[in-house]
């Protein structure tokens, strides 16, 4: 396999006082999703927020395309290739959704490949493209979701990462969001850092995945091999019942100390 396009290496990050991220190394090839697993608490979100700029890490190396990019200002990671898609999505309420795709792409000055990725953008999303003079507040949480990525591919990304997107969601807006993304690696070769609590559905879209549990991976492989995992079943796929899944975790809690 090719060089990693993102390289994570020891990273530790915090909120305040609070270690939220504890040496994470993980790598992200080319063309491939990744997939990010975890309970609430586990420092998913914190190391999205770090890959992006939100956040500085306090040690270790982000190291994209070749170059170290931790510490650098979150515009100049946008510019770079790094688009990060938050949770909760976050529109612009008030600007419509023509405007919110277009501050998507506010690093760019090509004013041809925008309006190209604008109609790239409707096809993937057509529903926005029939609501694109609509105010973004006035959308369904689907169709924020569908913005918010939209306007993710309005700078032309090398890589996405995707924080919950499945999150507030019926199973059938889930479904038909992933099956975009994976239209979207399959036909753009998108590159994809996706953070679930969705396991089944995560999994089913990654090619390889990551678990992480108090701010530590401590789990990885290929999609396949995790879904086929014993612990991965028992914790994230609902196999077990929840109080022998919690005294297992307790298990494994007691070997990091």
């Amino acid at each position: 396999m090719s060089e990693p396009i993102l390289k994570i290496r020891n990273i530790e990050s915090f909120y305040g006082p609070i270690m939220a991220i504890r040496g994470v190394s993980l790598d992200v090839h080319e063309g491939r999703i990744v997939s990010i697993l975890g309970a609430n608490g586990a420092g998913k979100t914190t190391l999205m927020k770090t890959i992006s700029g939100v956040m500085d890490p306090e040690k270790g190396q982000i190291i994209f395309d070749g170059r170290e990019i931790q510490g650098q200002e979150p515009h100049r990671i946008v510019h770079s290739g790094i688009v990060h898609v938050p949770e909760g999505r976050e529109v612009f309420p008030l600007l419509t959704v023509d405007d919110n795709l277009s501050l998507g792409a506010y690093t760019r000055n090509d004013t041809q490949g925008i309006e190209q990725d604008r109609e790239l953008v409707f096809n993937y999303f057509p529903i926005l493209k029939e609501r694109r003079t609509q105010e973004a507040g006035t959308l369904s949480g689907g169709q924020q979701q569908m913005l918010a990525i939209g306007r993710g591919l309005m700078a032309r990304p090398k890589i996405m990462l995707l924080d919950e997107p499945s999150l507030g969601l019926s199973p059938l807006l889930v479904q038909e969001i992933f099956e975009i993304l994976r239209r979207l690696n399959k036909e753009q070769g998108m590159t994809m850092m996706l953070v679930e609590q969705n396991a089944a559905a995560a999994l089913n879209l990654a090619h390889d995945g990551y678990v992480m549990e108090v701010g530590r991976i401590v789990m990885d492989g290929t999609a396949e091999a995790l879904m086929k995992s014993e612990d991965i079943q028992n914790f994230y796929l609902g196999v077990q019942e929840e109080g022998a899944r919690e005294e297992r975790r307790w298990k494994r809690k007691k070997t990091w100390r």
